[in-house]
């Protein structure tokens, strides 16, 4: 039997999602906390790897069960999260079927970047602070770039071990938003001092929206241009692309399926 485990996560204490040799992930801590529940190994398969310190909001991941082993997915729900370590939640386990796959089944996946440009001693968690200032029309302009159908690899890391790095991104844009000190308790500050990044594709490289946010602040702050930003997408390479940004404001915010 195959079941969907719907979760979300502060990526800040682990390396990533996808387990590995050195590091704890959040991979690893559920397989081991659902193994020891359910009294058999289990092997969690998510829909896909995040980076270290990225977060994650209602991530869906998939696990099967053998038949002899039975068992309450509520019930479970509830004991791995109190199990688990608090940076980590479990919304649901629900079954699903035996051709559903957490990442290849999936058709688009959506990116969420936090940046505030006015020092604030309530952001530092879960955005990046950026001193300089921006022309959000610019970086909107170049982002508009990123929409279709392109070779991604001069904003994927290097030493990636994908087969193909072309992605097909639905919509990239920047906007200012108000965060909930500042809505709704008075939070002195101006408008454009938080804006966010928002990104979907049906699939992404590892470390790409970090790679896209720094290039894109080097065009917000006027150390290159628009046309620059189009040419690296056309046939630049990793080094010619702009600082990856920390992952830490970084949230894979939706994973979608059809229907």
């Amino acid at each position: 039997m195959r079941f969907t485990i719907t979760l979300s996560y502060n990526g800040a204490l682990f390396c990533g999602w996808q387990q590995q040799k050195s590091g704890i992930t959040i991979q690893e801590e559920i397989q081991k906390t659902l193994s020891m529940l359910l009294g058999t190994d289990i092997s969690v398969t998510g829909a896909g790897r995040t980076d270290s310190g990225v977060n994650a909001i209602n991530y869906v991941a998939h696990f099967d069960v053998p038949e002899h082993v039975t068992f309450d997915p509520g019930k479970i729900a509830y004991k791995l999260n109190a199990i688990l370590p608090k940076t980590i939640t479990v919304h649901s386990i629900e079954e699903t079927g035996d051709d559903f796959h957490a990442r290849f089944t999936a058709v688009s996946r959506e990116y969420h970047y936090f940046l505030h440009r006015k020092k604030d001693p309530f952001m530092d968690n879960f955005s990046y602070y950026c001193r300089y200032q921006l022309d959000m029309e610019r970086m909107n302009d170049a982002a508009s770039a990123l929409v279709g159908r392109h070779d991604f690899r001069c904003f994927e890391k290097t030493g990636g071990n994908n087969a193909t790095s072309f992605c097909t991104v639905h919509h990239a844009f920047w906007k200012s938003y108000s965060p909930v000190h500042v809505s709704e308790m008075g939070y002195p500050c101006e408008e454009g001092d938080y804006i966010v990044f928002t990104i979907r594709a049906d699939r992404f490289l590892r470390n790409m929206v970090r790679a896209i946010v720094g290039s894109l602040i080097d065009v917000g702050r006027g150390k290159r241009d628009t046309e620059w930003f189009r040419q690296l997408i056309r046939n630049g390479t990793r080094s010619d692309a702009g600082e990856s940004v920390p992952g830490k404001a970084l949230f894979l915010s939706e994973v979608s399926y059809p229907d």
